[in-house]
C-alpha cells in the first residue's frame, strides 16, 4: 500500500506555500497526500479581505474524512491560526493512528512578522508539541518558542536552543538555519546527539514555501518508513534542489520549485 500523509494547514492561493506546497511535495516524494485546510490565505490588492479562517467543525470533518476513507501513516501540521483550533487538533492527534507527527510551528514569517498570537503559541507548546515526533522551527520560531529577545545567530546557539526546545516534549527537534548569515546549516537533536545538515547557500530571494515543503518531505519519508535522520537528509536534498531551481514570476518573492529534483536529476 502506498504511504499516506495528511497535512493540516492553511491554503495559500498563490500556490507556493501551505497546503499547495504540501501536496506538491507529497506527490514528488511518492506518497498519497491529503489535506485538512484550516484557512484560506489569499491576500491581494483587489478585495478587502484576504484571510478566511475555517471553523473547527470544518477542519474536523476534513480530518475525519481522510482517516475514514483512506487512512494515514503520517501527519504534518502547518499554520493553525488560533488557540482554539490548536487545542482541538491536539485532542484529535492524541488518538490518531498515525505513527509519525511532524509539527511545523508556523508562527513567524520570513521577514520576522508574527503569524500566531501569544496565547496560541502557549497552547502550541503545551498541547501540540508534546505529541510530535519532530518539530521544525526556523530561527525566528525557535526564538519565539523560547521567549528569546535576540535572533539565534550561530550553530552553537542553535544547539543550545535545540536542547531547550527538546524539553517541550517532542522526540526530535530540527532547527532550520536558513536565516544564518554565514552558513546554511540545520541542526537535529534527539536528546543526546546532534546531527548537522548543510548545503551550499543559494543566492536567491525566491524561497516561498521552503519551510512548508521541508516539513512535508520529512513527513513523507517518515510515512515510507525512513528513520528520522534519513528522512531529514532526504528532505534537505529535496528542498535544496527546489530552492536551487526556484521559480520567479517577476512579482516579488517567487516559489520553490517542487519538481526541481525530478527535472534535474
Amino acid at each position: 500500500m502506498k504511504a499516506r500523509v495528511l497535512s493540516i494547514a492553511g491554503s495559500a492561493a498563490q500556490g507556493s506555500a501551505g497546503i499547495q506546497a504540501d501536496l506538491k511535495t507529497f506527490q514528488e516524494c511518492d506518497v498519497y497526500g491529503m489535506a485538512a485546510i484550516t484557512a484560506i490565505v489569499a491576500n491581494n490588492s483587489k478585495t478587502e479581505q484576504g484571510i478566511f479562517i475555517h471553523d473547527k467543525e470544518i477542519v474536523r470533518a476534513q480530518y475525519e474524512a481522510a482517516l475514514e476513507h483512506v487512512g494515514v501513516d503520517a501527519i504534518k501540521t502547518g499554520m493553525l491560526f488560533s488557540k482554539e483550533l490548536i487545542e482541538e487538533i491536539a485532542t484529535w492527534l492524541q488518538d490518531c493512528p498515525a505513527k509519525q507527527i511532524v509539527v511545523d510551528p508556523v508562527m513567524i514569517g520570513k521577514m520576522g512578522s508574527q503569524l500566531l498570537a501569544d496565547d496560541a503559541i502557549a497552547v502550541l507548546k503545551e498541547n501540540l508539541i508534546p505529541l510530535a515526533t519532530i518539530i521544525t522551527p526556523n530561527l525566528y520560531e525557535a526564538g519565539k518558542l523560547l521567549n528569546r529577545e535576540t535572533l539565534i545567530g550561530n550553530v552553537e546557539e542553535m544547539e543550545e536552543a535545540a536542547k531547550a526546545l527538546f524539553q517541550l516534549g517532542s522526540n526530535y527537534v530540527l532547527i532550520k538555519g536558513g536565516a544564518l548569515k554565514d552558513r546554511a546549516v540545520d541542526v537535529l537533536y534527539d536528546g543526546e546527539t546532534f546531527t548537522y545538515y548543510e548545503k551550499p547557500r543559494v543566492n536567491t530571494i525566491h524561497t516561498s514555501g521552503a519551510g512548508c515543503s521541508y516539513a512535508s518531505a520529512i513527513a513523507a519519508e517518515l510515512a515510507k518508513g525512513k528513520t528520522i535522520e534519513k528522512a531529514v537528509g532526504l528532505a534537505k536534498d529535496f528542498v535544496h534542489a527546489a530552492i536551487s531551481h526556484a521559480l520567479s514570476f517577476g512579482r516579488g518573492v517567487g516559489s520553490t520549485n517542487h519538481a526541481a529534483r525530478r527535472n534535474n536529476e
